[in-house]
């Protein structure tokens, strides 16, 4: 579905006050209630089964491969530091560093590894969302144009916001071994997490009305919105099941707030 809005410069002042970042945070995180009705509505839920048995196949291949790294990347560490004394509380901090490196990394890439690989299942999901609330119906026809183009929109905004939340994770991981400064950079990493997952979920959405910046002017505009979506789904997925659905119920939720802020559905949902 492809609408004439494509490369329309967006406007308004968007949520980049103290109270409308609040506000989005909250209806971000409280759109998944209506996102589980919806999907129940709809009947919609083997869009939510199918994304979960994959995105455990890939937890399961990442997980046996960080158990592996995580000793290989704190010997690294212990390496760079040649003299003896110190050493033992140096190994300490290597291996809680390199522990943590690898669960950072391992989340910030698993994340976006799903996004990327199942880009076609939620964007087919947020399409049908769509035509459920808006009532037309979404252009299903198939061309490998198509699908090659946006799978190169796809990989590009991965790669954007794996190059940025890795970096500020990496400068935040640093500035934690500071012990007082520890709580506050864990919640930065959480919340810059949350960013750009709810950014990932949105794009199932802006990808069928916005360029690409556009779309990251949007998401830019109304980051409150995506911190709050990606708060619930940064929840589910480091959870023991919710990573299961987190994705198709992040999609969904993204989809009927994004709309909301989309001219042609007046009145929201």
């Amino acid at each position: 579905m492809t609408t004439a809005n494509k490369s329309t410069p967006l406007s308004g002042p968007g949520s980049l006050n103290s109270w409308n970042m609040i506000a989005g945070i909250t209806e971000g995180i409280t759109t998944y209630a209506a996102a589980i009705r919806h999907v129940s509505r709809f009947g919609l839920w083997g869009y939510v089964l199918l994304p979960g048995l994959l995105s455990l196949l890939l937890a399961l291949g990442i997980l046996s491969m960080a158990w592996g790294l995580s000793d290989n990347l704190a010997g690294l560490i212990l390496g760079w530091w040649s003299w003896d004394w110190g050493r033992s509380v140096v190994e300490i901090i290597a291996q809680v560093l390199g522990g943590l490196l690898i669960i950072a990394v391992g989340a910030v890439l698993f994340k976006q590894l799903i996004m990327v690989v199942l880009a076609p299942v939620m964007s087919i999901l947020s399409a049908k969302v769509e035509a459920q609330i808006t009532g037309k119906q979404p252009d299903d026809s198939f061309s490998v144009g198509r699908v090659f183009s946006e799978m190169v929109r796809g990989l590009r905004v991965a790669l954007r916001n794996i190059v940025r939340e890795l970096s500020a994770t990496f400068f935040l991981l640093l500035l934690g071994l500071i012990p007082v400064l520890t709580p506050f950079t864990t919640l930065l990493i959480f919340l810059i997490q949350s960013y750009y997952a709810g950014f990932g979920n949105a794009d199932y959405t802006l990808e069928r009305h916005y360029s690409y910046r556009d779309s990251v002017r949007f998401v830019q505009q109304h980051r409150g919105l995506s911190i709050g979506n990606g708060i619930v789904f940064m929840l589910l997925f480091l959870s023991v099941v919710g990573f299961l659905f987190a994705l198709p119920l992040g999609t969904v939720a993204a989809t009927l707030q994004t709309l909301k802020r989309i001219d042609h559905v007046p009145g929201g949902v």
